[in-house]
């Protein structure tokens, strides 16, 4: 029997994966940002072991290994449906983190700033549709980048634009369509590469992919940081209090203050350096 580790993948496997993916995240058990990532990861992947990594934590569904259908808009509603609104006059409302998105969003700003991050959203719909209206103020949608934005509407004495790394065309991503009201104000539309970054917890299914990659083109692997509160920030955390802060902090404490402390202690005394056995200040006058 061939290992799937080297048996390379097709182009049908691969849309069954996305589609595994969209399902997944229809159900409420990924985010944009997760289902983003995950497809780009499918449509780069060489080998069915690579595929079947990246869905190693998702339920199998038995759906057939044929092409899925590129993604559409969904039906409407029956009797219609509330879409859901933030509404900023002369303030500032802002949604992040974890959220669920099951209908069409609104945003207003006048005078004002409205901030609509879908990176750690459950997107429940196909596509996100959404309307921007800014008047005097800003909207802002920050979105993974790889997803399509579709961004049409006018503006007047204002702007409007897209500013996210979308995936290359033909690529089943998820869509993200904005129809956009700009009155002297601002409604954008940018990626990760223009926002503040999300922290990520790291899946295993991301370190077992590194690996496959690795092993397949040949990459050596380097080790991830070992845990602990800091040293995730600083690769080249020190056990010292003092190294925390300067990797080149040095072991003698009198350089600590000077730099240029002498190594050997019978250099330590001259007429620009204190006797360190005198104590920290010169001997003082007679009757002081």
């Amino acid at each position: 029997m061939n290992d799937p580790g080297v048996i390379r993948a097709s182009d049908a496997e691969r849309e069954a994966v996305v589609e595994r993916l969209r399902v997944a995240s229809v159900e409420g058990r990924l985010t944009l940002g997760e289902l983003t990532e995950r497809t780009e990861a499918a449509y780069t992947a060489v080998t069915q072991a690579e595929l079947a990594v990246i869905t190693s934590d998702l339920p199998a569904d038995g759906r057939s290994q044929g092409p899925a259908p590129a993604y559409a808009p969904d039906p409407a509603p029956q009797g219609g449906r509330a879409r859901r609104w933030f509404v900023a006059v002369m303030g500032d409302s802002k949604r992040r983190g974890k959220w669920r998105i099951d209908q069409g969003l609104g945003a207003v700003a006048v005078m004002g700033d409205v901030v609509l991050d879908l990176r750690e959203a459950e997107v429940r719909t196909g596509v996100v549709d959404i309307v921007a209206a800014a008047v005097m103020g800003d909207v802002k949608i920050i979105v993974p980048d790889g997803v399509d934005v579709d961004l049409e509407g006018i503006a007047i004495m204002g702007d409007k634009k897209v500013q996210v790394l979308e995936a290359p065309p033909g690529m089943n991503v998820p869509v993200i369509r904005v129809k956009a009201y700009a009155v002297m104000g601002d409604v954008r539309v940018i990626g990760d590469s223009k926002a503040k970054p999300v922290k990520k917890a790291w899946a295993a299914w991301r370190e077992q992919w590194r690996e496959l990659r690795g092993e397949l083109m040949g990459e050596p692997q380097r080790p991830l940081p070992p845990p602990g509160p800091h040293q995730h920030l600083d690769p080249h955390w020190h056990s010292g209090p003092q190294q925390h802060l300067d990797p080149h902090w040095p072991a003698d404490p009198q350089q600590h203050l000077d730099p240029h402390w002498p190594a050997d202690p019978q250099q330590r005394s001259g007429p620009h350096r204190p006797d360190p056995t005198q104590g920290p200040y010169p001997p003082q006058p007679p009757g002081y």
